[in-house]
């Protein structure tokens, strides 16, 4: 039996605010378990919903990492659309006027410095100050539940940005909707919750075991695969090495004009790792880093997901890469609208500050100090009374 996300549950109830004027933040990769989106499932059971809110990518989820999305409106329901990724990140006052109530429905995928989750805390907060309940349709972690595979860091405060607010670690194995209680709680934000969980997800399970197609959650989430590699191939982008940006293979591979595909992957083949494959290729993006150039690198298949540790891979792959090529290898700045100059993206990625000195221990203490430091046993605990499954 498929998996029901909180969007199928609430569809087969009939809560007493169903017919009151309603807001949803959402986008298009939010559906039902057969594939409705849900916006258009909600009108079509009686939903009153008068506007809708959207994350970055924007709500067709096809808007450039990084890039100012504006408002607009809903060619599938003819509904307005607020932007949140923009020169405001939570509803203002006057948007939210003429609402009763507020749903929220995104899918997420597991990492800390992916938007969406960020997008819901600044909505919480806004909830609060404007008096309006909030009703999160919550959905499964996609990359699972499972506590034994959460990596760090830790985000330290410091260092907090529209890719990580408050600290949890970049692997966090919650959904949104636990992630909702434990900030709500933790950070006082005092939002009136509500929350319609899903059924039938076990929290060992993968986006895969659901009984549900795949829907791509952003350009660069195009696969399963993408989506947990994503916690580690994602710290390129704080490297001129090409996360595969631009292909449509985006963090499944890695590469450089000036990498030798045989002797990277050649590496990773002598290193015995049972849970991925690196294999040789060349490729050419069509966008973002190598626009147009030929690039040598490794294309990443998972054997074994339920084992994969993908943020210590992903700092692994950058510090074999910086030895490999000392001449070529270099940090690079990644601007977004949230970070205009892009300055110190590794450390906002990572969570920590001075980041970049990581990567210049030699081998076996720099594998020791990544070990440490994508240790996050004290998680569970923290999260403990915030499970909902």
């Amino acid at each position: 039996m498929a998996v029901l996300f909180g969007i199928d549950r609430i569809l087969l109830s009939s809560p007493e605010w169903k017919t009151k004027r309603l807001g949803l933040v959402t986008n298009h990769a939010a559906t039902t378990n057969d594939l409705v989106p849900s916006r258009k499932a909600l009108l079509q059971q009686g939903f009153q919903l008068v506007k809708l809110f959207s994350p970055e990518h924007g709500l067709d989820v096809q808007g450039a990492d990084g890039h100012e999305m504006k408002d607009g409106t809903d060619p599938l329901t003819s509904l307005p659309i607020i932007s949140l990724y923009s020169h405001k990140l939570a509803p203002a006052e006057e948007d939210l006027a003429d609402l009763d109530l507020l749903l929220f429905d995104i899918p997420d995928v597991g990492s800390r410095f992916y938007t969406y989750l960020w997008t819901l805390t600044h909505v919480m907060e806004a909830c609060a100050r404007f008096s309006k309940k909030l009703v999160i349709l919550d959905r499964p972690n996609p990359i699972s539940g499972n506590f034994d595979l959460v990596e760090g860091p830790m985000l330290d405060e410091l260092e907090a940005s529209f890719i990580g607010r408050w600290s949890i670690p970049i692997r966090h194995s919650c959904t949104l909707g636990e992630l909702a209680l434990y900030f709500n709680h933790t950070k006082n934000i005092h939002c009136a919750l509500e929350l319609i969980s899903c059924e039938g997800w076990t929290r060992n399970s993968f986006q895969p075991d659901w009984g549900v197609r795949f829907v791509a959650t952003s350009p660069a989430i195009q696969s399963f695969e993408s989506m947990l590699l994503y916690p580690g191939m994602c710290l390129l982008e704080a490297t001129n090495i090409s996360e595969g940006r631009g292909t449509d293979q985006a963090f499944c591979l890695a590469g450089a004009p000036w990498i030798k595909a045989d002797q990277i992957a050649g590496i990773f083949h002598d290193m015995g790792l049972d849970e991925i494959e690196a294999e040789p290729i060349t490729f050419t993006p069509t966008d973002s880093k190598y626009k147009g150039q030929l690039c040598g690198g490794i294309k990443l298949s998972l054997r074994e997901p339920e084992y994969f540790q993908p943020v210590f891979f992903g700092m692994l792959l950058i510090k074999l890469i910086q030895t490999c090529y000392p001449a070529n290898f270099e940090w690079a700045p990644y601007p977004t609208l949230v970070n205009p100059t892009g300055k110190q993206h590794l450390n906002k990625l990572l969570g920590i500050t001075g980041s970049e000195e990581l990567f210049t221990l030699p081998l076996p203490k720099f594998i020791a100090a990544v070990t440490k430091l994508t240790k996050c046993v004290e998680w569970k605990d923290s999260m403990q009374e915030y499970l909902l499954y």
